[in-house]
């Protein structure tokens, strides 16, 4: 199994795990016309695809115990359990995520989604298993909680310009945040207690629970949608190629991203791995304000909000990253 030999290792990890986890939400951007329930379907095929093809590639490079089928085999079964709950509620965060950027765009809906789930998840990782200076966590922590703000006020000066801001959207990006940050605890015991899961093992557990999930979180959904009428399965099955293609690629992305970040942390520790994977919000933001244009026009005051916001989330990912120092 392939872990990172040093710190540096680690860190680019967690790097390319934030870029990974900004990113994805571009492939349904560039969608037009494709509803995001039925959007959602490929993507949840798509993370648990290629965790699977990790897991048998990086996962399993030589014949030891800390192989991908030889750690399943030797897991506990609670720990493999609490993966896949793990792996259900960010699949119903992660539905209320993409909701939310379907009505407020990328600038806003990750960074206060993320934002949360970053105080929540940190916190209660750190309280599972305490590694790390808790002195930069917590300070890290506040510096997230402040940026979640900040976007929020930019999110709302777009009414001073006369553009169209949504309630209901930052509320959904507060729901979503909340249990974005729950699924990291999980994945802390699944990983830390008793006979544990190996990175490889946590996350094609973790996106099974996800893929599995859809069938309850995005069907109610699909019934009852945030945005829009009802959509049945027909209008996947009548979906366009690019639709399907772009899911999946949106699903692959994301999965490198996990996958990476629960292989960090298996040397910083999960609280430290997740904070720095969850700075995904400022990649997220400049792909909405500079390649989706999500600010244009905006003013002044909502510049100045995000920009405010961008130092925030910078020192916030300084602090988590020093705390394991």
């Amino acid at each position: 199994m392939f872990t990172p030999s040093s710190l540096s290792i680690a860190l680019l990890m967690m790097i390319t795990s934030a870029v990974c986890w900004g990113s994805w939400a571009n492939t349904y951007k560039g969608v037009k016309g494709y509803r995001f329930e039925l959007f959602y379907w490929d993507y949840a095929v798509g993370i648990f695809v290629v965790s699977l093809l990790l897991a048998f590639t990086m996962g399993s490079t030589g014949n030891d115990s800390s192989s991908f089928l030889n750690n399943v085999h030797a897991a506990d079964t609670s720990n493999i359990v609490n993966a896949l709950i793990g792996g259900a509620l960010f699949n119903l965060a992660n539905l209320l995520l993409v909701a939310a950027i379907d009505m407020a765009g990328l600038a806003v809906a990750f960074p206060i989604s993320i934002g949360i789930a970053l105080v929540v998840g940190t916190v209660l990782s750190y309280v599972l298993q305490p590694k790390g200076n808790a002195l930069f966590l917590a300070l890290g922590v506040a510096c997230a909680l402040i940026a979640v703000l900040l976007d929020g006020k930019a999110y709302g000066s777009l009414a001073a310009a006369g553009r169209s801001v949504s309630r209901k959207s930052v509320i959904t990006c507060v729901v979503s945040g909340t249990l974005m940050g729950l699924w990291a605890p999980f994945m802390t015991h699944a990983m830390t207690r008793g006979n544990t899961l190996g990175p490889y093992s946590a996350a094609v557990f973790l996106t099974l629970g996800a893929l599995l999930s859809c069938f309850i979180w995005n069907i109610y959904f699909m019934k009852h949608p945030l945005v829009g009428e009802p959509v049945s399965f027909s209008g996947f099955f009548s979906g366009p190629v690019s639709g399907h293609v772009l899911g999946l690629f949106g699903g692959f992305i994301w999965g490198v991203g996990t996958v990476f970040n629960l292989v960090a942390a298996s040397f910083t520790g999960v609280a430290i791995s997740y904070a720095i994977g969850q700075s995904a919000p400022m990649v997220a933001a400049l792909w909405g304000i500079l390649a989706w244009k999500e600010f244009a026009n905006s003013g002044p005051r909502a510049k100045a909000y995000l920009g405010l916001m961008f130092v925030f989330y910078g020192l916030a990912i300084f602090l988590v990253a020093r705390a394991n120092g």
